[in-house]
């Protein structure tokens, strides 16, 4: 076996795991209507045939203070149980184990019946927390213990108990939200008796047969949380009360240093779990940034942790453990932290997918079934939209050529791998070359696609994946040969003077003005050098792991423009585009808006800002204005009496969009 340690049994005393893989709680959406649990129910049943060891489900309140928002799930009452049979039994008819997270959001509820340990508003809400009474208090901790029963009574195998992320329990543990000075708040060890009540209370409730992980906040990375003796304390104290499990948490939702984005260095973390080895004697689980089974396995048999947590990889591919299991990790689809379909979708109160997988909690729309008429079908353009596309049809039955005029496939992903952060983009790549190999699926490399031809090879279907052009800017000077696009600098590798003008500020213009920056190889591929560029403490000497960011010096001096106003940037992901942010602003990049440009000449870059003239003394302009699609073998197609079907950028450019590229290839397979 490739991967020994990840597939060893892990036995807990009542029950025995078939390996080390948690896939780790994560809400999609589908948790908040009685009337999704059919589809919440496949998308856990497909992971569980996948061959995880114990899944952990998005998180369920224990009360109606304790929602999300208004209206999100609950087991609170008996009539709750039977949607939550669904999960549990479809889980258990394929082999698999399942655990119902408990997370009481308190101060982070984004609803006015919230509550929190002190009259305290988080800066992720607009509403206030109403500070709970010591009755209040108990009546929590016996919300925990009744959801939890009843979570046994639907058929859990077990509960995870949420501690972490600053959440109610976390909110309660850290002085800087707890204010109170009663049996519930002041020292530490008034603080964290919350916690370990619920632990207590609810293990002689449920028995002994019963999992019950907790989620232990090991590293809070905001001002006023725990130290590292307060944390030790405190996992003692939760291990005695009778957890089955501590599982790692890892930051605040407030917290100015990113978790789980892409630019966070795999396995990140897993120096914080491995500190806490040989202070308790219950398993231990590693998690954040923990993608590939090799990540995983290095985790493990360096002893950081006795399992490895993963939840957006099992978007990704919900047979990521099979395919490890079987020594075919190069066939898992890999998750690349982008957050962009999963997180920003929850965020915004839309169901959760997967960027490099739509069909992830779509199961039961989104089929791929064998065609009941096969065809032989051109597809031209091997970006993520074609890729998908070609895939999805040659693994329905079709006879499938893509063709594309490059080299090799990935289209604009090519240009994305590049940038610091997104080297992931590489593992999609590989992913692709083996999926379409194995779909039987013709690649044509280096072709140049004709309507002529096409037609003459009598096609039944044509698809137009050809993506987008670049869009030019027009002022003085900018025919300059210094004036480039970042096609030039990414694929073509043109030389780039030490001080930039990089013209446009949407996802591309950050993606470049972070490639000029940044040295290579980038943190992000390093732990300590990441550690230190963004203030985290991994020696743990300092309270909350924080300490002052020490950001290495940019490689070049960079200004960031855009015409509209505004701050640059505002337009870019919701979970993700502050870390863009961060980055260029800890890179000292000068990010300027409502700019217009005048010229381009010895001088510099002439522009009016805000009505006001200046010259950026540059000696490179780098143009990121936004693409075009290019439909120009679209046209020859219609005029050639040919109807395609246009997808990805071709049919709509918008910041090289692969979530929605990727989506519509493979909605569109699915019904040819």
């Amino acid at each position: 076996m490739d991967f020994p340690h990840l597939f060893a049994p892990l036995d807990l005393g009542h029950v025995t795991l078939s390996n080390r893989i948690l896939m780790g709680s994560m809400h999609t959406g589908l948790e908040d209507r009685a009337a999704d649990y059919d589809k919440l129910a496949a998308y856990f049943a497909e992971r569980a045939r996948g061959g995880v060891g114990l899944m952990v489900t998005g998180g369920i309140a224990p009360s109606i203070e304790g929602w999300l928002k208004p209206f999100s799930g609950r087991l609170t009452l008996p009539w709750h149980k039977p949607r939550h049979r669904k999960l549990t039994g479809a889980v258990h008819a394929e082999g698999g184990r399942i655990c119902m997270q408990i997370l009481h959001a308190g101060r982070y509820g984004y609803q006015p019946l919230s509550v929190a340990p002190s009259r305290i508003k988080s800066p992720i809400s607009p509403f206030t927390p109403r500070a709970l009474s010591a009755g209040g208090v108990e009546r929590t901790i016996r919300d925990f213990v009744h959801c939890a029963q009843l979570a046994r009574e639907a058929g859990y195998d077990g509960v995870e108990v949420m501690g972490s992320e600053g959440y109610l329990i976390n909110q309660f543990i850290a002085a800087r939200t707890n204010h109170r000075d009663d049996a519930w708040g002041g020292d530490a060890a008034r603080r964290m008796r919350f916690p370990v009540e619920i632990v207590r209370r609810t293990r002689a409730a449920v028995g002994r047969d019963f999992i019950i992980i907790y989620r232990l906040s090991m590293l809070d990375l905001v001002e006023g949380g725990q130290d590292w003796d307060e944390i030790v304390t405190l996992a003692k104290a939760i291990e005695a009360a009778g957890a089955s499990i501590i599982n790692t948490g890892i930051g605040w939702h407030e917290a100015r240093v990113p978790t789980i984005v892409t630019s966070v260095p795999r396995a990140g973390f897993a120096w914080v779990t491995r500190k806490l080895k040989g202070e308790v004697s219950i398993p231990l689980v590693a998690t954040n940034r923990i993608n590939m089974p090799e990540v995983a396995e290095r985790v493990l048999a360096e002893g950081d942790a006795d399992m490895v947590s993963m939840a957006r990889p099992l978007l990704a591919d919900p047979a990521w453990a099979n395919k490890a299991k079987a020594g075919c990790s190069e066939h898992i689809n890999t998750c690349i932290a982008c957050n962009q379909a999963c997180l920003d979708h929850v965020f915004v109160n839309k169901r959760a997918s997967c960027l490099v997988n739509p069909r992830a909690c779509h199961e039961t729309e989104l089929k791929i079934e064998p065609a009941p008429h096969r065809k032989r079908i051109a597809v031209v353009g091997a970006g993520p939209a074609g890729m998908a596309c070609a895939a999805t049809l040659g693994e329905r039955g079709h006879t499938v050529t893509l063709i594309d005029r490059a080299s090799g496939i990935g289209g604009q992903f090519n240009y994305a791998k590049r940038i610091p952060g997104k080297e992931e983009f590489h593992e999609t790549l590989r992913y692709y070359r083996h999926r379409l190999a194995n779909a039987g699926v013709e690649v044509k490399l280096g072709v140049e696609a004709e309507a002529a031809s096409l037609k003459a090879a009598g096609y039944d279907e044509v698809v137009v994946a050809t993506g987008v052009l670049p869009r030019r800017v027009s002022f003085p000077g900018s025919d300059d040969p210094r004036v480039l696009g970042y096609l030039d600098v990414l694929a073509r590798d043109r030389p780039v003077g030490g001080r930039v003008a990089v013209i446009g500020a949407g996802g591309i213009g950050f993606d470049v003005a972070e490639f000029l920056v940044e040295h290579q190889p980038s943190p992000t591929t390093d732990v300590a050098r990441w550690a230190s560029e963004w203030g985290v403490d991994t020696q743990l000497v300092q309270r909350s792991g924080l300490q002052s960011p020490q950001p290495e010096v940019p490689l070049r001096q960079v200004w960031l423009l855009q015409r509209s106003e505004g701050r640059p940037g505002a337009r870019l992901n919701k979970t993700t585009g502050w870390v863009h942010r961060a980055t260029l602003k800890a890179k000292r990049v000068t990010m300027l808006g409502k700019v217009t440009y005048e010229r381009f000449d010895d001088r510099g870059l002439h522009l009016t800002v805000d009505g006001k003239s200046q010259i950026l003394p540059v000696d490179t302009v780098v143009v990121c204005a936004g693409q075009e699609p290019d439909r120009r073998l679209a046209g020859e197609l219609a005029a050639a009496g040919i109807t395609a079907h246009l997808i990805g950028g071709a049919d709509v450019a918008a910041e090289l969009d692969a979530k929605r590229a990727i989506d519509q290839g493979t909605r569109l397979a699915c019904q040819l």
